[in-house]
């Protein structure tokens, strides 16, 4: 790890039919102070609603699209690729996660006292989800992590990931959906880097309301890490 005061970051918004959250989102990020220069990526994943519509004339961002939807992946995917910044992270769109815990997730990179850092809504214990299956679907794939890559994480699947943009640059992000972060947490683990978690605060959101992850996508998860591992 390098102890250096690092001057750029990116805060990838990847958003797919986020058409009543996305300018919010991107309001609360361009607002955000932050003792660093701030890159916004914007990566519209084939909307079919009206969010392209309705943040393609942001000022202070890099907005970009996916003519057809690819999945969050592939999103992250592009928006890595043009990013210019030394820490790198993911900020989903729908509002569930509050972006004011940026700094706090970053801090530890910026410190160089980390290379990885993952927002979790279970290290304190306040993880407020609504369903039970998404509650302990999230921890059964987190146990899966911890068993088959030796980390002591709490919260795997939080949407909160960040990373030195070079560590993250290093490696083959091969999945384009949501497998993608079962995929980096399993290949950075494999690299013996160590992931180091802080709280982070979560506002959950219903079926009904656009939450866009399902169950299938848990068992695709324990099979992302499974097939990474072996």
């Amino acid at each position: 790890m390098q102890n250096t005061y690092k001057k750029i970051i990116t805060i990838a918004i990847p958003f797919f039919n986020e058409e009543n959250t996305i300018r919010e989102i991107f309001a609360k990020i361009k607002n955000l102070q932050m003792p660093f220069e701030k890159e916004i990526i914007l990566v519209d994943d084939g909307s079919s609603d009206k969010s392209y519509e309705r943040i393609k004339n942001a000022k202070g961002a890099v907005i970009l699209r996916h003519k057809v939807n690819m999945g969050k992946g592939a999103a992250v995917k592009t928006a890595l690729a043009n990013s210019k910044g030394d820490i790198f992270i993911v900020q989903d769109a729908d509002l569930e996660l509050n972006p004011d815990d940026i700094l706090k997730v970053i801090k530890p990179i910026a410190d160089g006292k980390a290379d990885v850092v993952y927002g979790s809504r279970n290290v304190d214990g306040r993880n407020v989800e609504h369903s039970l299956i998404f509650y302990w679907g999230g921890k059964l794939v987190t146990e899966a992590a911890n068993l088959l890559y030796g980390t002591n994480l709490t919260d795997e699947a939080c949407g909160y990931k960040a990373f030195r943009t070079s560590v993250l640059k290093s490696i083959r992000i091969k999945e384009n959906r949501f497998e993608w972060e079962p995929e980096v947490t399993a290949k950075i683990s494999r690299k013996g880097i160590k992931i180091k978690e802080v709280p982070v605060s979560y506002n959950p959101r219903t079926k009904k309301q656009g939450k866009k992850l399902g169950w299938k996508d848990g068992i695709k998860a324990l099979w992302a890490l499974i097939r990474y591992r072996f």
